[in-house]
């Protein structure tokens, strides 16, 4: 693993590239508000994509990196991720197709900031669909505006909510919470099988 600072307009940014021999794809991953890079699903999708073949690189936000749990505003975690994006585009991961993603917090970001991405497609993991308790005030409109390919695998007992199938976007349920270390193994088959899926028609067309 190469471990990558990069400035962002909101500080520096770290970003943890697990590479592969003759990557077919990249994946790119954010974490959770309030825990880190180390989560269980984070890691269980990265050792899952790097034996398909991808390219992982784990984004670790500014204020994580400034020791701080409290999470930057929606506008400061995004334009920094973006920074990384095109940090890694630019060099590590250029010409490879790019799935963005991430749990939770790092999965809205993905989301919000997809269409200025480049990638083809998103994995959200655990997505907060809605605060615990509080159906009303739902983030669907931040999936909705996604147009590209879409997997979200999610806990069948996620107090943050259920989100909806639509087209372009589909939904494993697996056992557990929103922390979706239950059955990391059904985890990781899910987005094992997705990735090969979005990446192998990729490369056949």
């Amino acid at each position: 693993m190469t471990v990558l600072d990069v400035d962002t307009p909101h500080g520096l940014a770290r970003a943890h590239l697990h590479a592969v021999d003759a990557p077919t794809g990249a994946l790119m991953l954010g974490h959770g508000a309030g825990g880190g890079i180390a989560a269980r699903d984070l890691a269980k999708v990265t050792a899952v994509a790097r034996d398909a073949g991808i390219a992982v690189a784990v984004v670790e936000q500014p204020y994580r990196v400034a020791g701080r749990r409290s999470p930057a505003p929606a506008h400061q975690l995004d334009a920094a991720w973006l920074a990384v994006v095109q940090n890694l585009l630019a060099k590590e991961l250029r010409d490879l197709p790019l799935v963005v993603g991430g749990r939770s917090s790092g999965a809205r970001v993905a989301c919000r900031t997809v269409a200025a991405s480049g990638a083809i497609a998103v994995l959200c993991l655990a997505f907060p669909l809605h605060p615990p308790g509080r159906p009303e005030k739902t983030r669907v409109s931040e999936l909705d505006a996604v147009d590209l390919p879409t997997l979200i695998v999610q806990g069948a007992a996620d107090p943050f909510g259920m989100p909806p199938v639509a087209p372009n976007r589909e939904v494993v349920a697996v056992a557990g919470n929103h922390s979706l270390t239950s059955d990391l193994t059904a985890v990781g088959e899910a987005a094992g099988a997705w990735l090969a899926r979005i990446l192998g028609a990729r490369r056949a067309a």
